[in-house]
Formats: C-alpha cells, sequence, structure tokens
C-alpha cells in the first residue's frame, strides 16, 4: 500500500467530524502530484471526499474548501445532459437536477461551438457577432479562478450564451412557472426543504461564503425529488421574456434569503453578466 493509501486509510478511522481537514489536505497533495499519485488511492480519496460532501459535515468555509478539492480532482457526480441521470422528471418536462457546471460549460466551449453557428438562435449569433467580452476572454481574467472551479455552476454569462448551450443539448432554459413547480412541489413548499428559511440550508449572503461553491454543497438545498441549489449557489437564467428583458430566479450567493423563495424574480437585460448569474437546463 502506498503512503498516501496508508494516510487515506488512518483519516477513515477518524470520526466523521474530523475527517474532513485530513482528507481535503489528502487532496490538495493529490492536486500537487499532477496525476502522479496511486490510481486507486486517488479513486477511493474521491469518493471519500463525495461521501464526505453528502453527509453534510464540516463548517461551511472547510465544505468551501472539500467541494474544491473535489472539484478539481474530478467529481464523479457531475454527469452529462445526454445521461439520463442527469434530469428530474416532472409532470410532463424534465429538469436538470444542478445548474450547469463550468465543467459542462467549458467542454462546449472548448469544442469550437462557441465560435460556430451551428448552437446559436439567430438573434444569439448576432449578438455573439459584435459581442466585446465573449465569455472565454471573461474566464481567462486573473480573478476568475475560484469561479471556474469545475463542479461549480457556470456563472458570466449571459442569456445568449446559456441559450446556445441549451440547443447544443437539445433543451432549453426552464420557464418561471416551472422552476417554481420542481422547488415547490405539490405540497407548495416555499423552499426545497419546506420553511422557514434557517440558517445553514443554502448559499445565500447570510452563509457570507463571497462566491459560488460546488453544486449540491448544502445538502438541504434540495428537493425529494432530487433537483438541488434551487434557493442558492447562483440565479439563474430563465426562459421568460418580458419587453426585450429576461426573467432570473435570483437566489444566489451574493443576495438575502428574501431572494430565495420559489416564486422570487427579477428582470435582466439579455446580455447582462454577472457572477452570480449561471442557469439550469429543462426538456419536454
Amino acid at each position: 500500500m502506498s503512503d498516501h493509501g496508508a494516510r487515506l486509510d488512518e483519516a477513515l478511522r477518524l470520526p466523521l467530524a474530523e475527517r474532513l481537514g485530513p482528507l481535503v489536505a489528502l487532496g490538495r497533495e493529490a492536486l500537487a502530484a499532477n496525476g502522479s499519485a496511486e490510481p486507486t488511492a486517488r479513486r477511493r480519496l474521491i469518493d471519500s471526499l463525495v461521501a464526505l460532501l453528502e453527509e453534510g459535515a464540516g463548517a461551511p468555509t472547510e465544505r468551501v474548501a472539500l467541494g474544491e478539492v473535489l472539484g478539481w480532482l474530478g467529481d464523479p457526480r457531475i454527469r452529462s445532459a445526454e445521461d439520463v441521470g442527469y434530469w428530474a422528471r416532472m409532470d410532463g418536462m424534465s429538469i436538470a437536477a444542478w445548474p450547469v457546471t463550468n465543467a459542462e460549460f467549458h467542454a462546449w466551449s472548448r469544442s469550437g461551438a462557441y465560435d460556430s453557428t451551428r448552437d446559436w438562435s439567430e438573434t444569439g449569433w448576432a449578438w455573439r457577432q459584435h459581442c466585446a467580452d465573449p465569455w472565454p476572454v471573461v474566464a481567462a481574467r486573473d480573478d476568475a479562478r475560484s469561479f471556474l472551479v469545475p463542479n461549480q455552476p457556470v456563472v458570466g454569462v449571459t442569456w445568449w450564451e446559456a441559450e446556445a448551450f441549451a440547443r447544443s443539448k437539445a433543451a432549453r432554459l426552464p420557464t418561471a412557472d416551472e422552476r417554481a413547480w420542481a422547488m415547490r412541489g405539490a405540497h407548495k413548499r416555499p423552499y426545497p426543504w419546506g420553511e422557514p428559511f434557517g440558517t445553514g440550508n443554502a448559499n445565500t449572503r447570510e452563509e457570507v461564503l463571497g462566491r459560488p461553491v460546488a453544486v449540491g454543497l448544502f445538502v438541504r438545498d434540495r428537493t425529494p425529488d432530487g433537483v438541488g441549489d434551487l434557493a442558492g449557489n447562483t440565479a439563474e437564467w430563465l426562459g421568460d421574456e418580458i419587453g426585450g428583458n429576461r426573467l432570473i430566479h435570483p437566489g444566489a450567493w451574493d443576495q438575502p434569503s428574501m431572494a430565495s423563495w420559489a416564486k422570487a424574480k427579477d428582470l435582466r437585460a439579455p446580455d447582462d453578466r454577472s457572477a452570480a448569474i449561471g442557469f439550469r437546463l429543462a426538456k419536454d
């Protein structure tokens, strides 16, 4: 057994509440090793980090570090829209279990699709042709790294970019009513976990984390159907148009809990960019 594997076994023998720090430290060492770590130990470490994330253990700032390390190691929870497990089924349509992640959006952008007419609507491509700050340029800025962790929701995308990505997956953006239904369900929950809002349930301004975090890190921000990050983490572009602007659900890391309830909505110009706005997919 490698030294890394032995230390992993030692960490896993600790009580659950004491594992987070040692496992995150091992994850950082594995990243620094740049792929030279023993594959079996690396796989076990990733599985242990996922299990710890799902347990909801640790203080919020510790869990942010856990999610980030897991993201860079390769989070097995992140699936493709072509995978049936990507979707939750709801009354004649499907909605994505998570917002679109950086891993997904980067793969699409780097495939050349961002600079091809294939996935853009006619209006979206006209916007793309005159865009002075395309998403790949924004993402390459020095201050963007903490927003680009692969298992975090992609942010800083315009409505047109979100629409193009959705079209590439034979999908679309959910409407405000569809998203509200996903969050409320037949029991008309105000939040995915029910009520009251409480603390530690969603990544909103009150948590003082100051950034998006790995999808699913706030384990209570998830409906019984498995749709997560509906109350916080990032606001989301929606399919509704009003007077040339687009609706968003505003619940996000930089917004107070008042912005998180199921029927909350706001209007933004479709070319708006924000480090707090992402999107998720829906399909019929």
